[in-house]
């Protein structure tokens, strides 16, 4: 299930249904075909100012307030159709942590001492782990995703692109909205957000959302997996001390404590009769019922604070200083063989903070805009690691801590009214610090003394581009930019020399020409991209086949490149069809490594699989009104999404050497997943009150191939695979009621 043809076949008749009525609904309104203005216009804010999304010069997709609801996405995690080239996935064995591409750009290991290859912002605020990027954002207002580097104006980990999630500002007026889904395995999501009246110079607004499901894996004698129990809340303040000077505060809050994945054995070679018992749990079919001995929970404490002082000096110019700290504990146990047998378990228990300050100035003459800026981050963390498993322990531990500063400045000149010049540069200095100790039972699985390092990176990261505007609806640019990803420590690191030797920074240069085009009469938008990027000391996650021991590897060179295609039709007032498409080309062009123990190290980059790097993403959305009545709006809307096939690590194509893991064993198979929602919309109350009303589908088709893997490899005495599935198909109905 999960195959384009497979979800077709949900897909085409509900298509068919809706356009049929869609006809009909236009005939009987009597709809004016050619009128104006019929999409909406998105401003945003991927280059620090306000600017229509139609003339930002990037490769970039917006989501609306809007359709954010309708598409029911809460979380990173739900913005695996929205944009071409980009993939999520979630983390193995884990909730809570997101694996973001996009390009071809990723981090596989979430690890704390490794940072993201695709820059997550919180209201302009840097997210600086993966652990903890999966929490509820509640309000928000838009989300912008930015493909390729971004290393002027965003910095450091941005090599691949940014996220960035744009919260709701209070407006001063009294007003809210609250809502209640129901689905399927007891779900229940609540949700309210109130806006305060304006009180003096004060703007308020708060906002909580609480979230409860069953596990969708029950547990033989008691229990579940992959449940849901979490709760989010956001503050939001704004003081308008004058016109020209204010004051915002931002606090959002997470908290979850809730049953991890369900980890499944899919296959397992036997090579002694532990593994031979544990041959009986496998299945490449998605199991609803398993047994496991070891207790599972993941657990997520999240605070976050972030101040904005805004002061126009002008009209034309503006300061801005954004000041932010963000703390965040982890803890959680998984029996990670997935069996009442003891082969493996692990826990992590992470700590972090991370503070940051930023100043920047934007303004602008008749001729040239400019933006500057200042930037510091700083954080510090550890884990807790230890493992139990059939053949001894663990106590695994490591420390990290990072110091960036930063200076930045970006000019536009518009050397005429159809001709833009961009030139802006980045220089970004770092330092790194970490800690390392393991002790182990029996010794042979590694024992390292407590060992800590420092280092030092640094880049530059320049960035020009070239724009030409033909009219307001059609311009076209060919942008230069290189971003990076920074060096580090290996935290996992297998002995006391790979502990505090660093892994250097990995660093990408890209070409892309970009075309953007609106039809005259408002109703048609077509943008396209085309890319190369050249990437330089590629990081490479290997994993050693011990628990908790992963390496880090600068494995030379490599290009990708591709395509990007991104289209909105509205074809009558009420129909809006939306679609993308992504093509991405990965290979390595150097990947210096010994194709087996005892042989010479040489370029096998031709037998190294390309991670989380799909040849092909679709995304196709069917959003209409299907009738006007007396009691609201009839609305549908039909979300499809599919992901081609893609290796899930870097590992040898064919087998040369059979005691390291192949690609194929963990080659996630490409799937598609369906959602469906037919609702009532705008009911009236009464004069200062609406409400909406929705059923739903989401995976309608009830796709069900793994979507990520775990690899122990022959290193772990035997070829022991874990396997991790999509939501199976959920249905609810959600009402909404706004005041």
């Amino acid at each position: 299930m999960g195959t384009p043809s497979t979800a077709l076949k949900f897909l085409v008749p509900s298509v068919a249904l809706m356009l049929t009525a869609f006809a009909e609904s236009a005939r009987s309104q009597g709809s004016d075909t050619s009128a104006t203005g019929v999409l909406e216009e998105v401003i945003v804010t991927a280059q620090k100012r306000e600017e229509r999304l139609q003339d930002v010069p990037i490769a970039i997709s917006a989501i609306t307030s809007e359709q954010l609801t309708l598409r029911g996405i809460d979380n990173i995690l739900d913005l695996k159709s929205v944009a071409p080239n980009l993939t999520v996935s979630k983390y193995p064995n884990s909730n809570v942590v997101s694996q973001v591409a996009i390009r071809g750009g990723v981090t596989v290991n979430a690890a704390m001492y490794w940072e993201p290859s695709v820059g997550m912002y919180l209201d302009g605020v840097y997210l600086g782990k993966a652990v903890g990027s999966v929490f509820d954002v509640v309000d928000l207002e838009r989300i912008e995703v930015l493909r390729g580097p971004q290393g002027t104006l965003y910095g450091r980990n941005t090599m691949a692109g940014a996220v960035n999630l744009i919260t709701r500002k209070p407006t001063g007026e009294f007003g809210g909205s609250a809502s209640l889904e129901v689905g399927n395995y007891g779900a229940h999501v609540e949700k309210v957000s109130l806006d305060l009246p304006r009180w003096g110079i004060a703007r308020m607004s708060i906002a909580a959302r609480k979230e409860d499901r069953d596990g969708l894996v029950k547990l033989i004698g008691g229990g579940e997996l992959d449940s849901r129990d979490q709760i989010g809340a956001r503050v939001a303040l704004a003081l308008d001390f004058t016109d020209k000077f204010v004051a915002e505060y931002n606090f959002d809050y997470t908290k979850i404590d809730q049953a991890p994945p369900n980890n499944q054995i899919y296959k397992v070679t036997p090579s002694n009769p532990l593994f031979t018992a544990a041959a009986a749990y496998a299945s490449t079919n998605r199991l609803e019922k398993v047994e496991t001995n070891w207790p599972g929970y993941e657990q997520l404490d999240l605070h976050g604070h972030a101040l904005t002082l805004t002061l126009d000096l002008n009209e034309r110019n503006q300061l801005k200083s954004i000041s932010s700290r963000r703390t965040l504990r982890n803890d959680d146990s998984v029996d990670v063989d997935g069996t009442p047998l003891t082969i493996i378990t692990a826990n992590r228990i992470s700590d972090f903070e991370q503070k940051s300050q930023e100043l920047q100035w934007v303004g602008r003459t008749d001729r040239l805009g400019y933006v500057a800026g200042l930037y510091y981050y700083k954080d510090e963390g550890s884990t807790q690691n230890p493992h139990v498993f059939f053949f001894g322990s663990d106590d695994s531990r490591y420390g990290f801590g990072a110091e960036a500063k930063s200076a930045y400045a970006q000019l536009d000149w518009h050397a005429t009214d159809a001709l833009t010049l961009t030139a802006g540069l980045r220089r970004t200095e770092e330092d790194k610090t970490t800690w390392r100790f393991k002790s182990a039972s029996p010794a042979f699985i590694g024992l390292i003394p407590f060992v800590s390092a420092e280092g030092s990176f640094a880049a530059t990261t320049p960035l020009a581009t070239a724009a030409y505007k033909f009219n307001d609806r059609f311009n076209v640019y060919a942008k230069y930019s290189e971003g990076f990803k920074s060096g580090g420590f290996q935290g996992e690191a297998a002995n006391a020399v790979e502990a505090v030797i660093p892994f250097k920074p990995e660093q990408q240069k890209t070409f892309e020409i970009g075309a953007k085009f609106t039809s005259e009469d408002g109703r048609v938008q077509l943008n396209g991209a085309v890319f190369h990027n050249n990437i330089e000391d590629m990081q490479v996650n290997q994993f050693s086949g011990l628990p908790g021991v992963s390496m880090i590897r600068n494995a030379g060179e490599a290009t990708t490149k591709g395509f990007e295609l991104e289209a909105i039709w509205a074809p009558i007032d009420t129909l809006r069809l939306q679609g993308s498409y992504g093509y991405l080309d990965g290979e390595y062009d150097k990947f210096m490594e010994a194709a087996a123990p005892g042989q010479p190290i040489t370029n096998v980059g031709s037998n190294r699989s390309f991670p989380h790097a799909p040849e092909s993403t679709l995304s196709l959305v069917v959003d209409a009104r299907v009738a006007q009545t007396a009691w609201g709006q009839v609305h549908a809307m039909a979300d499809y999404s599919y992901t081609a096939s893609f290796y899930a690590y870097s590992y040898q194509k064919v087998t040369v050497d059979p005691a390291r893991p192949t690609a194929g064993n963990t080659k996630v198979e490409g799937y598609g997943l369906l959602n469906i929602r037919l609702g009532l919309k705008e009911i009236p109350l009464n004069s200062s009150s609406r409400a909406d009303l929705s059923f739903w589908v989401r995976n309608a088709a009830n796709a069900d191939r793994p979507v990520n893997f775990i690899d122990f490899a022959p290193g772990f005495f035997a070829n022991l695979m874990t396997a991790y599935y999509p939501e199976p198909r959920t249905y609810g109905a959600t009402f909404n009621y706004r005041w």
